[in-house]
């Protein structure tokens, strides 16, 4: 379906009915690339996978303004307003899972529940900012004078994304079609107003996230394994888990095991209410 959001047209993909659950792809991705999981979850669930500013067939605007993370938060909670929910469980993976996290730091009044898959909170200096800034002007440059396709054949070399070489053909060969269907100016300004460094640090607002919040990464993904840890340490209600064999995304790399974890949060946060997910949710097997 199509939305307009205040002026930009947003692609949404539903599935399912039940309790809501919205689905925040990663960067070069989009909605269509939660299809198998968001299966699992629509016998239960209600399911919106959204594509973000930029990407999929969400519109791709040539003002960076609209790429600015806390714009990007609202209209997503302007999106999950329009879909007819007042709140929801939001699933975010590394860009989307940094997104889901903005949202549940600045509009905790849209979210019941928080999953978060390879994510971080932000960088915690202003050099760290700065230089990572100047990194994503390169990839934003490179997109706009190679082109989409030249830039994910060089996106997908990147070591985060070596696990996936172990998959099928056929499912690399879905990941890359989609990481295609993208426009060279919705992904370089994305990089340029959403990215690590141009994103609010959010670290030191963590202790203030109220709800159950479980925290997804793969073995192989020792990086943003030991970012979730430090992120758990700070978050109220946190719990992790660490998927055996897989590396930064976890539910293409092993989506089976990603979706088991998922479903017995979601289904404990459902059936005993927020208060009791945090403890109940120990029994997930998180290491």
């Amino acid at each position: 379906m199509r939305l307009d959001i205040d002026g930009l047209g947003v692609h949404v993909e539903r599935w399912g009915s039940g309790p809501p659950v919205v689905l925040l792809h990663g960067f070069t991705g989009s909605s269509s690339g939660w299809a198998d999981v968001a299966a699992s979850f629509a016998p239960e669930f209600e399911v919106f996978a959204i594509d973000i500013v930029g990407h999929g067939q969400t519109d791709a605007p040539e003002r960076l303004e609209r790429y600015a993370m806390r714009r990007v938060v609202d209209d997503l909670a302007m999106t999950l307003r329009a879909l007819g929910h007042e709140r929801a469980t939001w699933l975010g993976y590394s860009m989307g899972g940094r997104t889901a996290l903005q949202v549940a730091v600045h509009r905790p009044d849209v979210v019941s529940a928080l999953i978060l898959e390879g994510a971080t909170p932000g960088l915690a200096t202003a050099e760290e900012r700065t230089e990572r800034v100047a990194s994503d002007e390169v990839l934003a440059q490179k997109l706009l004078s190679e082109g989409v396709e030249s830039f994910i054949d060089f996106w997908q070399e990147v070591s985060l994304f070596a696990s996936q070489k172990r998959m099928p053909q056929e499912r690399q060969d879905r990941v890359r079609a989609g990481r295609l269907r993208n426009r060279a100016i919705g992904l370089a300004n994305s990089l340029r107003g959403m990215g690590t460094g141009s994103q609010e640090d959010v670290r030191d607002r963590l202790g203030g996230v109220g709800v159950p919040t479980f925290l997804i990464t793969g073995a192989l993904d020792t990086k943003f394994t030991g970012i979730a840890r430090e992120m758990a340490e700070r978050l109220p209600h946190a719990t992790i888990a660490v998927i055996d064999d897989a590396g930064h995304a976890a539910h293409v790399e092993r989506p089976a095991e990603f979706s088991a974890l998922v479903l017995d949060f979601l289904r404990r946060v459902h059936t005993t209410g927020s208060s009791e997910a945090t403890a109940l949710s120990a029994g997930l097997g998180a290491s």
